[in-house]
């Protein structure tokens, strides 16, 4: 006879790991929590970069292909998302961002007029974001201490990513001492989720203490297949165990998604919860119509740029040979070193073409040669540096469909990256102010050569092509299950979290965006799944 639970959650990733430890913790449920990859107890995910050794080819990411961008020129991209216990929180580069005010505050209006009495704004997420933290810096309104999530300085920076932040700071930015503080430009070095060379994951936050409690069950390498949902409301799912096995699982309260953008609305849609036309189509019956499943999707489009260094500088081989010996002696003996760094240190915040707006363009300094799988080919490896633009605030939207009604067939991405054109004017203008800081002091006298994009096609039309060969994935998909307003008819969620049309079924994962905030995502991730818990426990 199967277990019943109090609370199913489907999906241990960033979110997921919140809400199930939470439940469990405060609540004293009896919690099921279902997650289709692996442990995230390992040695190389433990330490800041020991995700770049493993990204191009391993078990702890899932890569999901893209379908044929038409709008680039059929590309077939990648989109790797955590297939691990913390999910992207224990694969990610770590880097510590909560967005903008204005995004939350966009997200309140968008649903006002139906939000029961709950908000949305900055004033009601800002204390979960500050009681979650536990910053080794800063203490003040905006950022807390004592939390479970371990938030720190980089352990160690490179010469070239402080030579970055005085080239941008030459071209007349501010410098930023807190991008999550009182404004957001500027250009500084990050804070990450870890501390003392460990990542502190959403799994080790907030599942690793409660790994002797009863009232958990935590179950890997166990994928959902299906929600059961009887009478109009979710009483439980089936999953594949580790060998293979159909189980089923009920609960008596709620059964909680937190997949992923992704697998999210494939869960839902597979259970035939989703757009009714669709769902016929694929030949699965539709027992709620919710257009808005699978649709919205958006994500913070990248571009490289990639310089040849003078000298030895950067991350180059730091993980090879004698290097990777030395690095590993000097963080076991001081914990000191390139060891406790995430590979990436310094950022900024800019809009190139109005510095009085908000940011439009966030960079990332990564001291190596570091493209997309799909263009590695195309660029010399060697002692290198590469600045990334994105997009903060796409205007570009994306589907998820299924392939067909098989439970394990991938399911159909088209993101759309840099499909609308304000986000390739906004990515092009990005990319012409940030090639600028490899012309500018000090950066420049150690600049070899800028190989990507081509020295020798600068005009705007030769950059909007290189962006259309080189765009990728932020690794931030999101909006796909989205929040919205009573006679939203694309709302899949009201602002409760809870799944229209069906009972005792919520989604608390990036994929209830009503849009993307600015910056990285993992911290917005968590800030949801503690939201979701503090309704469920009667706190909101």
């Amino acid at each position: 006879m199967a277990i019943e639970y109090d609370y199913i959650v489907a999906g241990g990733g960033a979110s997921g790991c919140v809400v199930a430890g939470r439940l469990v913790a405060d609540g004293g449920f009896k919690v099921l929590l279902l997650e289709a990859g692996y442990s995230n107890k390992h040695p190389l995910l433990d330490m800041p970069p020991g995700i770049f050794k493993m990204i191009n080819g391993t078990k702890f990411m899932r890569y999901h292909k893209t379908v044929e961008q038409a709008h680039l020129g059929g590309r077939v991209h990648d989109i790797p998302q955590g297939h691990v216990l913390g999910g992207g929180s224990s694969v990610n580069a770590q880097v510590y961002m909560r967005g903008r005010p204005s995004d939350y505050d966009a997200w309140h209006q968008e649903l006002r007029g139906s939000n029961d009495g709950l908000d949305w704004d900055w004033q009601a997420v800002l204390p979960h974001f500050h009681r979650m933290e536990d910053n080794n810096r800063l203490h003040n309104d905006l950022h807390g201490t004592g939390g479970p999530l371990l938030v720190s300085d980089p352990g160690h920076v490179d010469s070239l990513s402080r030579l970055f932040v005085q080239a941008v700071q030459g071209l007349g930015e501010p410098f930023s001492p807190d991008f999550n503080g009182p404004t957001q430009r500027g250009v500084g070095f990050y804070q990450f989720m870890n501390r003392h060379g460990r990542r502190s994951s959403s799994a080790y936050a907030y599942i690793a203490p409660l790994e002797n409690n009863p009232n958990l069950t935590v179950r890997l390498q166990s994928e959902v297949q299906e929600l059961i949902i009887e009478n109009g409301a979710a009483v439980g799912v089936r999953f594949n165990d580790r060998s293979g096995t159909v189980q089923t699982a009920h609960c008596r309260g709620e059964v909680i998604l937190s997949a992923g953008s992704l697998i999210t609305p494939k869960l839902l849609m597979q259970s035939g919860v989703g757009p009714a036309d669709h769902l016929s189509d694929i030949g699965i019956k539709c027992k709620v119509d919710l257009p808005g499943v699978g649709e919205n999707l958006v994500d913070h489009p990248e571009v490289p740029i990639t310089a040849r260094v003078k000298g030895k500088a950067g991350y180059y081989k730091q993980g090879e040979g004698w290097r990777m010996l030395k690095n590993g002696l000097q963080f076991k003996l001081f914990g000191s070193g390139p060891v406790t760094s995430a590979g990436v240190e310094a950022g900024a915040f800019v809009n190139p073409t109005n510095s009085n707006a908000e940011p439009s363009i966030q960079a990332f300094c990564v001291p190596i040669v570091y493209v997309d799988r799909d263009t590695k080919h195309l660029v010399e490896d060697g002692y290198g540096l590469t600045v990334t633009t994105v997009v903060v605030k796409p205007k570009s939207r994306g589907t998820v469909r299924l392939a067909s009604a098989d439970p394990k067939a991938m399911p159909l991405i088209s993101p759309n990256l840099l499909k609308e054109k304000t986000d390739m004017d906004t990515m092009v203008e990005g990319q012409k102010f940030f090639l600028k800081a490899f012309d500018a002091a000090p950066l420049a006298a150690q600049v070899d050569k800028v190989m990507l994009p081509d020295p020798n096609c600068r005009s705007d039309e030769d950059l909007r092509a290189y962006c259309r060969r080189f765009v990728k994935t932020n690794y931030h998909p999101a909006g796909t299950a989205k929040m919205g307003k009573d006679g939203d008819p694309m709302a899949v969620l009201d602002p409760r979290l809870r799944v229209r049309g069906v009972n005792n079924l919520r989604v608390c994962d990036l994929s209830a965006m009503p849009d993307i905030n600015a910056g990285n995502t993992q911290a917005p991730a968590m800030m949801m799944g503690d939201r979701c818990a503090d309704m469920i426990l009667g706190r909101l």
